[in-house]
């Protein structure tokens, strides 16, 4: 998630645990600690996918992390006044905001390493997008109730209902979710893509229109649901590419690691004699956040090349009004490709 959405977040659980007395104490301290794993976005891993596919690394590992609240309140214990007079309420203002940051991230679909140093895929739930305001808003109103509130009972009860309702809506994005992946199963039984790798993720700023992929030995299909204005069966577009170029190029160390960190949402083109590999979570076809070049045709064989990121439009003009009108629109009924 955005760094306003981490920050309140680490803000509201530590202020929610911490001593009345210490609250303005603990939600800066919450505040700081939400958006630290964030920081690995400063390093600089070489190339473009390398530094696609390692954000949200180690830096994002419940391992990694619980052994640095350990090292932390230790710290503080011995240097800080506070942390002796209440430790294990101040365990928890240092723990849970590191540790509810890559749980918060883990429902979106970029994919979060939540097991690192262990070779698992990331994990990608895909119920949220990066930025939800309906998310955010209510835990920032929390925390500047509570901050300007201190230590009196009004501002424990703005951080529990504003952890209360976000945390509904986080439910609500699941259980969304689920619905339109029985939807979406109940359009495909029967079909030849059925059993195909298929994911739901929610499109930007809400949860109420969602976009549909389903894997395909031509490609990939491509459908949108609105809870609000659809209704029946889902529609798909079809988009096919050569398959056989990932094929071609899976001995090469960026297609392996774009297609584990995808769990294999990619699709993949010839650009100027390059193998350009595009992430279908993200955007939508034919514009997606994050394309590399990954390699390069030389005597007729594949090689590495650069892993540089593809310069493009990330919202074109009109899209975001489209994308609104949408869910409250729904399409004109046509046949399925």
């Amino acid at each position: 998630m955005d760094s306003v959405s981490q920050l309140v977040l680490g803000a509201a659980i530590a202020g929610v645990v911490a001593p009345a007395q210490h609250r303005r104490k603990a939600l800066l301290l919450g505040a700081t600690l939400g958006t630290l794993p964030d920081l690995d976005v400063l390093i600089d891993y070489g190339d473009a996918v390398s530094n696609m596919t390692f954000h949200r690394g180690f830096s994002h590992s419940l391992f990694v992390l619980s052994g640095l609240s350990l090292l932390l309140f230790a710290l503080l214990r011995w240097r800080w006044a506070p942390v002796r007079e209440a430790p294990w309420a101040w365990l928890a203002v240092i723990a849970l905001p590191l540790l509810t940051h890559p749980l918060l991230d883990s429902f979106t679909v970029y994919g979060t390493q939540l097991f690192w140093p262990l070779t698992t895929p990331p994990v990608m739930g895909g119920s949220m997008f990066i930025i939800d305001p309906l998310y955010t808003l209510p835990l920032l109103l929390a925390v500047l109730v509570a901050a300007f509130s201190g230590a009196s009972l009004r501002g424990f009860v703005a951080l529990s209902l504003g952890l209360g309702v976000s945390t509904l809506y986080l439910a609500w994005s699941l259980a969304a979710q689920a619905w339109v992946h029985s939807i979406a199963a109940q359009t495909l039984r029967g079909a030849v893509n059925a059993d195909a790798p298929r994911l739901v993720v929610a499109t930007p700023f809400n949860t109420l229109l969602w976009r549909v992929l389903v894997l395909t030995p031509e490609g990939y299909l491509e459908g949108q649901r609105s809870l609000v204005a659809d209704s029946g069966p889902m529609q798909f577009d079809a988009h096919a590419f050569d398959r056989d170029l990932l094929e071609q190029t899976s001995g090469l160390w960026a297609v392996q690691r774009l297609m584990w960190f995808s769990h294999g949402f990619q699709r993949a083109d010839v650009r100027d004699g390059e193998l350009v590999m595009a992430d279908l979570r993200m955007g939508q076809h034919p514009d997606f956040f994050f394309s590399h070049a990954v390699a390069r045709m030389e005597g007729g064989v594949w090689v590495a090349g650069d892993n540089r990121q593809i310069d493009q439009p990330r919202v074109r003009e009109g899209q975001l009004n489209t994308l609104w009108e949408r869910i409250w629109t729904a399409p004109e009924i046509s046949e399925s490709k």
